[in-house]
C-alpha cells in the first residue's frame, strides 16, 4: 500500500532538527574531500618512487573518479529505497578503511586497486546526503543549506592542502602517513552517522508526495531537460575541477619551483579558501536571487561561470615571473567557479520529485564525473606529456627533465578556462527550461496525489 506524506496542506517545514544533521553531513563531506585530496599533495613523491608519466598520474585520478561515477547509480537507488543513514555509514567506514590501506600500496597496479576501493565508498556520500538535505529544508532554504553542506569541499581541501605537506616531512618525507592519519576521523564519524534521525521523504516540501516506487526511474529523469543541460555543465564543471585539483600542486612544484610544502599551501588558498567565501556568501546571493526570480539563481551561476574562464585564463597568461598574480587571478575564477554548486544542485531537486532524488543526484554525478572528472585529469595528463615533449624538442635537447614537464604541463591547464566557459553556456540553457521543467514535476505531484487519494495518510 502507498504513503502518502501530508505536506501540502501545512506548507513547507523545516525539520527541527535540521541543523544538527547538517552539521554532521557537512563534516561527513569534509573528510569526504580531505581523504579524496591526498594523492593530490602526494603525486610528486609517487610519481617518482614509481617512476610514472603525468598520463599515468591522470589515470590514477580518473579510474577513481569512473569508479565512484558508477558505484553511485545503485547506491544512490539504494538511498531511495533503503535507509539513507545506513548507506551512509557504511560507505564511510569502507572508503576510510581503504584510506588507510592506501599507505601500504607497494606499486602502481596495487594503489590504482586500493583506490578504486576509496571510490567505491566515496560514492555512498553525495546521493544519501543530498537526499536527506531535500527532505530537512524547504526549496527557498536549499541553496543555503546546499551552501553549508558544500563547505565541506572547500575546507576538506584546505586541510589537505595546509596539513598533507606538513604531514609528509613530519614522517620522514613519507608520502603514506597522511593517509594512515586520515582513516581515523573517518571511522569514527561513520559510527556517529548511524544514530542521526532521518527525515520523512518529501518532509519539506509544499505539495503533498507519495512513496509509490517508479518503474524506470532512471528514464523518467533524462527525460527532464532541464536535468540534461545541467549533466552537461556537470561534465565540464568537473573536468575543470579535477584538472584543477590533480595538478595545481604539481604545477607549482614544477612551473614555478617551489616545494611540496609551499605549493600545497598556496594550493589550498587558491581553491579551499575561496570556497569559504563563495559558499556562504554566495548561497545568500542565489536564495535571494531565486526569490525574486525563479531563474535568478540559475543565470547567476551561468554568469559567474563566464567570469571563472576569464580570471583562470588571465592567471594562465601571467608566466612564471607573475606567481603573486597567478595565485590572486586563479583564486578569484575558482571562488567565482564555487557558485556552481550552490546555484545548480538546488534547481536540480527542484525539478526531480522527492521519491527519486538520491536516483537523480547519482545518475548526474555518474554523468559529470565519467565524462569530466575522469576525463579532465587523463586529458590534460596526456596533453602535458604532448607539451613537455615538444618544449624540450624546440630546444634541441635530448633529455626530459622537470623544466620541460613544468612548461608541458603549464600550457595543457589552458584547457581549464576553456571547460569554464561551456560550463557557464550550459547553466544559461538549463536556466531557459528550467520554470517549466519545475511546473511539471508539481503538477506530476498532485497527479499522483490524485491517483492515490484512496491511500493510506501518514503526517511526517
Amino acid at each position: 500500500m502507498s504513503t502518502i506524506a501530508a505536506t501540502g496542506s501545512q506548507g513547507a517545514t523545516q525539520a527541527e532538527n535540521a541543523w544538527r544533521v547538517m552539521f554532521i553531513l557537512f563534516l561527513v563531506n569534509l573528510l569526504n574531500f580531505f581523504d579524496r585530496t591526498i594523492p593530490s599533495v602526494v603525486m610528486e613523491p609517487i610519481r617518482q618512487e614509481f617512476s610514472l608519466s603525468d598520463f599515468q598520474l591522470g589515470l590514477l585520478s580518473a579510474t577513481f573518479t569512473l569508479v565512484y561515477a558508477i558505484a553511485g547509480i545503485p547506491l544512490g537507488r539504494l538511498s531511495d529505497t533503503r535507509s539513507r543513514k545506513k548507506v551512509l555509514s557504511g560507505g564511510l567506514i569502507v572508503w576510510s578503511g581503504l584510506t588507510a590501506a592506501t599507505g601500504l600500496a607497494w606499486n602502481y597496479t596495487s594503489l590504482m586497486l586500493i583506490r578504486i576501493g576509496v571510490g567505491v565508498g566515496e560514492a555512498s556520500c553525495a546521493p544519501a546526503a543530498t537526499s536527506i538535505i531535500g527532505d530537512l529544508f524547504p526549496t527557498q532554504k536549499r541553496a543555503r543549506a546546499i551552501g553549508i553542506y558544500m563547505l565541506g569541499l572547500p575546507l576538506g581541501l584546505m586541510l589537505a592542502f595546509f596539513t598533507v605537506g606538513a604531514m609528509v616531512k613530519a614522517f620522514d618525507n613519507s608520502w603514506r602517513a597522511p593517509f594512515y592519519i586520515a582513516a581515523v576521523p573517518g571511522i569514527i564519524l561513520g559510527i556517529i552517522v548511524l544514530f542521526i534521525k532521518e527525515p520523512k521523504r518529501g518532509a519539506a516540501e509544499t505539495h503533498q508526495t507519495t512513496d509509490t516506487k517508479m518503474d524506470n526511474p532512471i528514464r523518467k529523469i533524462l527525460q527532464i531537460k532541464t536535468v540534461r543541460w545541467v549533466i552537461a555543465s556537470g561534465i565540464m564543471a568537473q573536468m575543470a575541477a579535477y584538472s584543477v585539483m590533480s595538478f595545481m600542486v604539481v604545477l607549482l612544484q614544477r612551473f614555478y619551483q617551489l616545494p611540496i610544502d609551499k605549493a600545497a599551501l598556496i594550493t589550498g588558498g587558491i581553491v579551499g579558501a575561496t570556497g569559504l567565501v563563495a559558499l556562504t556568501l554566495g548561497a545568500q546571493i542565489s536564495d535571494r536571487l531565486h526569490q525574486k526570480s525563479e531563474t535568478g539563481r540559475l543565470n547567476y551561476g551561468g554568469v559567474s561561470m563566464i567570469v571563472a574562464g576569464i580570471a583562470t585564463l588571465s592567471a594562465l597568461m601571467q608566466g612564471q615571473a607573475g606567481l603573486a598574480a597567478f595565485a590572486l587571478l586563479f583564486g578569484l575564477g575558482w571562488l567565482f567557479f564555487y557558485n556552481y554548486y550552490t546555484t545548480v544542485y538546488p534547481a536540480l531537486m527542484d525539478v526531480i520529485e522527492p521519491r527519486f532524488r538520491a536516483t537523480a543526484m547519482a545518475l548526474y554525478f555518474a554523468g559529470q564525473y565519467i565524462l569530466g572528472g575522469s576525463l579532465g585529469p587523463i586529458l590534460l595528463g596526456r596533453m602535458s606529456d604532448n607539451f613537455s615533449k615538444s618544449a624540450m624538442e624546440a630546444t634541441g635537447a635530448l633529455e626530459m627533465t622537470d623544466a620541460f614537464k613544468g612548461i608541458g604541463l603549464h600550457d595543457a591547464m589552458y584547457l581549464v578556462p576553456i571547460t569554464l566557459a561551456l560550463t557557464g553556456g550550459f547553466i544559461f540553457l538549463a536556466a531557459r527550461s528550467y520554470l517549466a521543467d519545475h511546473n511539471a514535476m508539481l503538477a506530476e505531484m498532485e497527479a499522483n496525489m490524485t491517483s492515490l487519494s484512496g491511500g493510506v495518510r501518514q503526517c511526517p
